[in-house]
């Protein structure tokens, strides 16, 4: 009987496939897993076979995340950071600091900011001007669908009280018109555009940057939301396709294709050259990605009835359709026939629906294709368009992370959402019991990539450093193997990697070795657990030693 070349051993090892959910032992020779099962899997082990003692510790399969943008957030990594913090004095602080300790950077660029920072989610010229007056400063918001610009930038960017606001965005203004700081959504394109572009060396370098972050939290895999040139910033694709072709990518990506949404169907040949044309090692990028509406913090996702105001009155305004929704259908039906997997941005009920909408179109003028449509985010969904993702084949994409009680939601979202469609927000459980298929990602740098924190929200519908309680909609939680099976088996499933995602002889080796078995713990300590070892194709490419 021919040796494997790495055994697992004294486990527990859980397999995510339900003919045999839990093992102890696994072996793998070259790329793929030989045997799952118990003690005779040990009758694999010769001599130049090595040996994993699991002493206890949970071998799952490799996370996938299946709505990331990983070069984005590797080059923000070099960036001034924003996270971890919500004090507008820390801002500020760690503004000042960049510059200071960049003097040769003609702009000061970075991330990460919270709305709930600032009265009504709006920053100030003035308050960046205070640090940094004499370059210009541009600063994304955790989201991305924002920025806060200083004075500077606003002069060289031309913006002034009579510039219009785009189609697709808001600048926000001063009592007399000026614009104040703050850019909603395809407004903040006047800004970047103005910006120095990143080179392909700095992209390649965030790529790499990147991977060993998600390496090292388990994500074996990805889809990468976004390639194209998106409100001023640079296409990622030559990143990952020197990388791909270079041998430097071990995680497996797909890449999502920009659909310019200010253009129509003649961008399709397009985007059929750039699917031949990104193509190598693991990389390939066979999917366009659909941003329909913006988000509920700004008032841009897409309602299907208004937004409500400070007083709990309706508003005129029920958010953006980026894309004609009668459009919509048509384009969505020719990427099907073309096969292309159309990777939506749906995060208000209307969105939601329009995107259905599309896919229902599609499927009834090309059939099932096999083609593995997936809205991503669902924050508000009708209770009436539940049953249809099961029925369409359309995969929820969800984004966990968001799913918990925090300012942002208890402040910026739920008074202006009424509580009807409050309690419509990310139905994970709802959708599981529509029979809907469920994949799950991050949408970093938005949110933390770490899936464990991901599937602890899951599981408890709480923040895991919350400390008041307080569940976000109990009825909605997941059990902790259907939160694991979204992040493993739900997003190979919507990469298009059948043989990836859970373990079982012929799949992939593509492993993670947790510190503790989460299942044997309390669930309140989901995201206390940390990855130990990350296996791609059999080969270790994080260990935490």
């Amino acid at each position: 009987m021919p040796k494997a070349d790495l055994v697992f051993t004294n486990g527990p090892v859980h397999t995510g496939d339900p003919a045999r959910t839990r093992a102890t032992s696994l072996a793998v020779t070259g790329e793929r897993i030989t045997a799952v099962g118990h003690d005779e899997v040990r009758e694999l082990i010769g001599p130049g076979t090595e040996v994993v003692d699991l002493a206890g510790r949970l071998l799952i399969p490799g996370f996938q995340d299946a709505h990331v943008h990983a070069v984005y957030g590797g080059t923000e990594l070099a960036e001034c950071d924003l996270s971890e913090t919500v004090g507008v004095s820390d801002y500020l602080r760690r503004v000042a600091e960049f510059a200071a300790a960049h003097p040769d950077r003609s702009w000061i660029t970075g991330s990460g900011w919270s709305l709930e920072s600032f009265d009504g989610g709006l920053p100030t010229r003035q308050l960046l001007d205070s640090v940094v007056a004499d370059r210009p400063v541009y600063l994304l918001n955790r989201d991305h669908h924002g920025a806060w610009a200083n004075t500077r930038a606003l002069e060289l960017a031309g913006l002034t009280g009579e510039t219009p606001d785009p189609a697709d965005g808001r600048i926000e203004r001063e009592p007399d018109g000026t614009p104040s700081g703050m850019l909603q959504e395809g407004a903040t394109a006047l800004v970047s555009r103005h910006v120095p572009p990143t080179s392909a060396a700095d992209r390649l370098a965030g790529l790499l940057r990147a991977q060993r972050l998600l390496h090292s939290l388990g994500i074996t895999g990805w889809q990468d939301a976004l390639l194209g040139e998106f409100n001023g910033q640079p296409d990622p694709s030559d990143a990952y396709l020197a990388a791909a072709r270079a041998g430097t990518l071990t995680a497996r990506v797909i890449g999502a294709l920009w659909w310019d949404r200010a253009r129509g169907a003649e961008q399709i040949p397009e985007l059929i050259a750039r699917r031949e044309e990104l193509n190598a090692g693991r990389f390939r990028a066979g999917a366009v990605k659909i941003m329909q509406d913006g988000i509920a913090e700004n008032f841009t996702a897409a309602l299907s009835s208004p937004y409500l105001d400070g007083c709990g009155c309706a508003t005129a305004n029920s958010g953006l359709s980026f894309v004609d929704p009668d459009a919509l259908r048509g384009f969505v039906t020719e990427l099907d026939a073309l096969d292309f997997q159309v990777h939506f941005h749906a995060l208000g009920d209307r969105a939601v629906r329009e995107a259905l909408d599309a896919v229902e179109a599609a499927r009834a003028a090309n059939g099932h294709r096999g083609t593995r449509h997936h809205l991503a985010h669902l924050q508000v969904v009708h209770p009436g368009d539940l049953p249809r993702f099961a029925r369409l084949g359309a995969i929820a994409n969800i984004q966990p992370l968001w799913a918990a009680h925090e300012p942002q939601m208890d402040e910026l979202t739920i008074p202006f959402l009424g509580p009807e469609r409050a309690a419509w927000q990310y139905p994970f459980g709802d959708l599981l019991r529509a029979g809907a298929t469920l994949a799950a990602g991050s949408d970093w740098p938005v949110s933390s990539p770490d899936p464990l924190a991901g599937i602890h929200v899951a599981v408890n519908r709480m923040e895991p450093e919350a400390t008041d309680g307080r569940v976000f909609l109990p009825e909605q939680r997941l059990d902790l193997a259907t939160a694991i099976a979204a992040y493993t088996a739900g997003s190979a499933h919507v990469n298009g990697f059948d043989d990836a995602g859970s373990l079982r002889a012929g799949h992939l080796a593509d492993l993670v070795v947790l510190d503790r078995d989460v299942f044997a713990a309390p669930a309140a300590e989901i995201a206390s657990a940390g990855v130990e070892q990350t296996y791609v194709g059999g080969r270790l490419v994080y260990s935490a030693v």
